[in-house]
């Protein structure tokens, strides 16, 4: 009795939850659509009733809904889900429905902002602890819909191939042509690309966030692209098309509202704000369900301009009243593949058949548990990683079997990875990521091809690096460049030796004969893109000295948050400009120890084969340098050099805000190249000043003219919480500016030379337009204020341009 209740009661149980319920209306209309037809993989699921509902149950990701009238639409398979279908004759749609009108329903926005205003309150690193895990599926292939077609094609196509008299071919020719039938073969019986991930996330607010990749397997490649797998959804951030800084791209209306598990849910469409004609503005791109009571996001699905291009789904579930993300779908168009045929009517036409290739991700997260017990050694070494990548253990974790299809994936891409060698391939693109060009065994640094200042002039360098495939642990490297100025070549070679392939732990040796401008401010341990931000501080100054030695150092990454460099060096060291300290001259010899920390504990890495990987740079971010010059081993100064930079960026209701702090001081007697440069961009007197920004900059001051031993600079922006469309798909804005530098110099008799000290506040202020006229560039006008102003306003002002992607 017991077992036939059970089994009764497992029926029921199945039959209630394990169905889902769809909700087909008219687009722009909200009125129900009966007798729509929902399909999974040609296989009718059934249609829907006069309230044009239909409950059913599939094993089916996701779903087609078709009705007469009406456009096709697609949609991922949860519990209760609402589709609007747009009609397919624009003259019925003018003439039937009353026009959306160009601007979003003021309830939905103030939905929208609530949602964003509740975030952090909803996100689940709101909870002090949690865990949870992960199984996902990236593939690149034709779509579902088009492969069988494409066989179809292909049969024909090979069958027509057969036919043709066989022409005498070179052996090169002939080979491409069996690797061209090779290919068409393979994409219709497998995949182009298949990747596996199985993770597991821990969270502490003690301790931070660590992500364990449990097993992974890529189709293809012998070991995992590391820098891929830090890509990022929608798990822990806003998405994008209800951010504040994209809310005019979309024009968004409130449609119903929906019971889902027992919670109300507000409904809520949006469309892309460039649908200008009329049929158009009734077609929607996606839409929201925003959860009554808390303003979680409970799903989100939005669809490209083109629906053929692809779409994006994320669901999230309520967990201990915090919104977890449960599941995700993206579909996204990568080109196609086209083959060129014959019309049969016209022997000389030719028209080319197309098949659309689209990366699909579908990721399920499971196993959520909320306290954890805190472990402080479950978080240590870096943000993520790797356990293990050979693919042995997914199938635990498989949320989904694998098709035929996907197993072929396996079998014949691992073949054609090999043959083709595809790790090499791969690793060629990630290393661009990181500012190199890498070549079989060699990375050749980005930044040093070319670059610019005015005592070099234009200067062309190559630099590279033997990497992880020459050697696991030693890495030799070497550069040369030449100043087309200055005419003098610059050269240097060293040395990397690792500790461990678990961290960033490493010995370096290294020699070097170049120049540098007089005064730079330490760059040490900065990022590929705070250097090439910081490039262009010398377009216009022509301070510079001459520097030939050797350094030793040690770098050691203490923890996933705090880096830690020790160096020594001895150099011979000679001013290129005319200048003379203490009447002493212009040479000297310098040996001096170093020691530099960065201090990031918000920022996420990994560690890969070619080293550390930072996959997301959060701030605060702290640098500080202590360098200490002695008259020993042949040195002729003694003296203590410090700097420090802090910067930290947040968002409030008020808009994002960006702060710089930075400032230095030199005590004992030293060159002036030791010393501070205030790092001026302008022309000076009588010049419109035109300019590159730079990471610690200013537009309004004249370079290479003001030099302190101790300063405290400052930059500060705001970004106005404004967003408007201007050309192309990105929004603009504006950020106000502010700079600021002050300090002194004790002894500037000591300098021969023509300058002066920067012993008061210089200030300058700005208005900067972001993405400007829709380009990729940011435009800034900036004024000179206060003590070091002038009477003429060419002198107090200054345009400077920067790339977006650069940051604040």
């Amino acid at each position: 009795m017991k077992k036939t209740f059970f089994l009764l009661f497992s029926i029921i149980f199945l039959n209630i939850f394990g169905q889902s319920k769809i909700t087909v209306i008219k687009a722009g209309e909200g009125t129900p659509i009966s007798n729509a037809t929902v399909m999974c993989n040609s296989k009718n699921l059934g249609k829907t009733n006069a309230l044009g509902v239909l409950n059913f149950r599939t094993k089916c990701k996701n779903i087609n809904i078709k009705a007469d009238g009406f456009y096709e639409e697609d949609a991922v398979v949860d519990k209760v889900m609402e589709v609007a279908l747009s009609k397919v004759d624009p003259k019925m749609q003018s003439i039937e429905a009353v026009i959306i009108a160009d601007k979003s329903d003021p309830r939905a926005l103030q939905i929208l902002q609530k949602v964003n205003d509740n975030y952090q309150k909803n996100s689940p690193q709101s909870l002090d602890s949690y865990s949870f895990k992960s199984y996902e599926k990236i593939s690149l292939d034709i779509d579902e819909d088009s492969i069988k077609n494409y066989n179809l094609f292909i049969e024909k196509r090979l069958d027509s191939l057969k036919k043709i008299p066989l022409l005498a071919q070179s052996k090169e020719k002939k080979k491409d042509s069996l690797e061209s039938v090779n290919v068409m073969k393979l994409m219709g019986s497998s995949k182009l690309f298949l990747w596996e991930r199985a993770s597991e996330y821990l969270y502490s607010k003690k301790y931070g966030e660590k992500i364990n990749v449990l097993d992974n397997r890529v189709s293809g490649l012998k070991q995992p692209i590391y820098e891929m797998m830090t890509m990022r959804s929608n798990r822990n951030r806003i998405p994008r098309e209800i951010r504040e800084e994209n809310r005019t791209l979309y024009r968004f209306f409130l449609t119903d509202s929906i019971e889902i598990e027992g919670r109300k849910n507000y409904v809520i469409r949006f469309r892309q704000v460039d649908y200008k004609q009329a049929p158009n503005k009734r077609k929607f791109n996606g839409y929201l369900y925003v959860d009554a009571e808390t303003y979680g996001l409970k799903k989100i699905e939005s669809n490209s301009k083109k629906k053929s291009d692809g779409s994006i789904t994320s669901i999230w579930k309520p967990i201990n009243n915090k919104w977890f993300l449960s599941k995700e779908n993206f579909k996204i168009k990568m080109g196609s593949t086209a083959f060129e045929t014959k019309k049969s009517d016209e022997k000389d036409q030719k028209t080319k058949k197309k098949f659309g290739n689209y990366v699909f991700v579908v990721a399920d997260y499971f196993d959520f548990k909320t306290p954890i017990q805190e472990n402080k050694k479950d978080f240590s070494g870096y943000t993520m990683a790797v356990k293990n990548s050979d693919g042995s253990i997914l199938n635990q974790f498989r949320t989904d079997s694998l098709t035929a299809r996907e197993i072929n994936t396996y079998e014949k891409i691992d073949s054609v990875g090999k043959k083709y060698k595809l790790d090499q391939k791969i690793n060629a693109f990630t290393g661009l990521i990181k500012g190199k060009i890498r070549v079989g065994q060699v990375d050749f640094d980005a930044s040093q091809i070319i670059k610019y200042n005015k005592f070099e002039g234009i200067r062309l360098g190559i630099a590279a690096k033997l990497n992880e495939r020459f050697n696991k642990y030693i890495s030799p490297d070497a550069y040369v460049a030449y100043g087309f100025k200055d005419e003098t070549w610059k050269y240097g070679a060293g040395i990397d030796v690792k500790t461990t392939l678990d961290k960033n732990s490493f010995f370096r040796a290294e020699y070097y004969n170049d120049v540098v401008a007089a005064g730079r401010f330490n760059e040490n341990l900065w990022n590929f893109k705070m250097k090439i931000m910081n490039s262009g501080i010398d377009l216009k100054n022509d301070r510079f000295y001459h520097y030939e030695g050797f350094k030793l150092s040690f770098e050691n990454d203490l923890s996933n948050a705090l880096t830690m460099n020790i160096s020594a060096k001895k150099d011979r060291e000679e001013s290129t400009f005319d200048y003379d300290f203490m009447n002493l001259g212009r040479k000297f010899e310098n040996f001096a120890g170093q020691i530099t920390f960065k201090y990031a504990p918000k920022s996420k890495n990994i560690m890969t084969p070619s080293g550390k990987f930072t996959y997301e740079q959060s701030f605060p971010e702290f640098y500080l340098n202590f360098e200490q010059g002695l008259k020993t081993l042949g040195g002729d100064v003694n003296y203590s050099r410090f700097d420090v930079l802090a910067q930290h960026n947040f968002k409030t209701k008020a808009g994002v805000t960006g702060i710089r702090v930075y400032g230095g001081l030199v005590s004992g007697e030293t060159p002036i190249w030791n010393h501070f440069a205030m790092n001026g961009l302008g022309n000076g007197k009588d010049s419109f000043n035109f300019n590159l920004t730079s990471f610690l900059g200013f537009a309004t001051m004249e370079s290479g003219k003001y030099y302190n031993d101790k300063f405290l600079g400052y930059y500060f922006t705001h970004r106005i919480p404004w967003y408007f469309k201007t050309f192309g798909k990105n929004t603009s804005s504006f950020d106000v500016v502010y700079r600021g530098i002050s300090g002194d110099m004790k002894n500037p008799e000591y300098h021969q030379f023509e300058f002066q000290k920067l012993n008061h506040l210089y200030q300058e202020i700005g208005l900067e337009s972001n993405h400007f006229l829709g380009t990729p560039f940011n435009l800034g006008f900036f004024y000179r204020v206060g003590y070091y102003s002038t009477p003429s306003f060419k002198e107090n002002f200054a345009i400077q341009l920067k790339l977006n992607f650069l940051g604040f």
